[in-house]
């Protein structure tokens, strides 16, 4: 069986949800969107990466904050999700309900994206100055928290400052998802590295349970994070990655930006797919299970 028949209560861009009452039933698909489209095209096994790199993420933070997941066995699923057993076995994750936060918590430990364009024009990044001599890819001197606004399907997210954040969040939380969301990229980074990996920068989701902070969403991906070849990072130059990045440079160099995006060659699909397995297998050191 390929698809789930049942209708999801909500859609992301690449996640359907389903209201269980007391909890979620989340199915990453294998959807993939860049620029703010969903692009034509599915990846292979891509919703299943996702899915399962950030269940390992989540057991190895749980030191640092609690999370939504409660269970990703299909033996918890419910009865009328059981007959898809097949098709959500590996891409689906039962959650807690949380009062989401009203921002994308970034953090940047790399220069590169955005973030270099506008170092280039102002030596700064997100508003905050750094110093002079960074190029294409540096190590910024100190990691450094970038929140954004969460932008409806569609829509742009925008850079704000911490202190706008402050007023979205509350003060007090806001200084919390800031320093939960480095404290989570350190560990995640350190850890990447002893496996090859470079994570240049990420972007977290945190919500609220009962008042108490609770990471959510997805985690530490390759939709959410550029993941780098730690033996071929080379400063001032692209490197090689094992995320979306590629399909990114795939469309700036095939796509103006206007109308919808064009399908993918299946070359670049296959080469997409080959690049999110590779980043599973890597960081948690497992075979992935096609």
């Amino acid at each position: 069986m390929s698809k789930i028949d049942i209708k999801p209560d909500s859609q992301g861009k690449v996640r359907d949800m389903y209201d269980l009452g007391d909890k979620l039933l989340v199915v990453a698909t294998d959807r993939i969107s860049a620029f703010d489209y969903v692009l034509p095209d599915e990846i292979p096994y891509k919703g299943r990466v996702l899915n399962q790199l950030s269940v390992f993420w989540f057991e190895l933070l749980d030191g640092i904050v609690e999370n939504h997941l409660i269970s990703a066995d299909v033996a918890d699923l419910p009865e009328k999700f059981k007959p898809y057993s097949d098709y959500l076995e590996g891409r689906f994750m039962l959650v807690r309900k949380c009062q989401m936060f009203p921002i994308e918590c970034i953090v940047r430990g790399y220069l590169t994206g955005s973030g270099l364009k506008e170092y280039q024009k102002s030596q700064t990044v997100c508003g905050l100055p750094l110093p002079a001599g960074l190029v294409n890819s540096s190590k910024i001197p100190e990691t450094i928290f970038t929140p954004s606004t969460k932008a409806d399907l569609g829509d742009h997210d925008e850079n704000i400052d911490f202190e706008t954040a402050a007023k979205l969040c509350g003060t007090e939380e806001a200084e919390k998802l800031r320093d939960l969301t480095i404290q989570i990229y350190t560990k995640a980074a350190e850890h990447a590295k002893s496996k090859g990996i470079i994570i240049a920068d990420t972007k977290l989701e945190f919500g609220q349970i009962d008042g108490k902070i609770i990471l959510a969403d997805e985690v530490l991906t390759p939709d959410s994070s550029r993941f780098w070849a730690a033996d071929l990072y080379k400063e001032g130059e692209e490197q090689a990655s094992f995320d979306k990045q590629f399909v990114r440079n795939w469309l700036n160099a095939n796509w103006d930006r206007t109308g919808e995006p064009p399908h993918m060659p299946a070359d670049i699909i296959e080469k997409t797919s080959e690049k999110y397995i590779a980043a599973y297998e890597t960081i948690t050191g497992k075979a992935f299970q096609r």
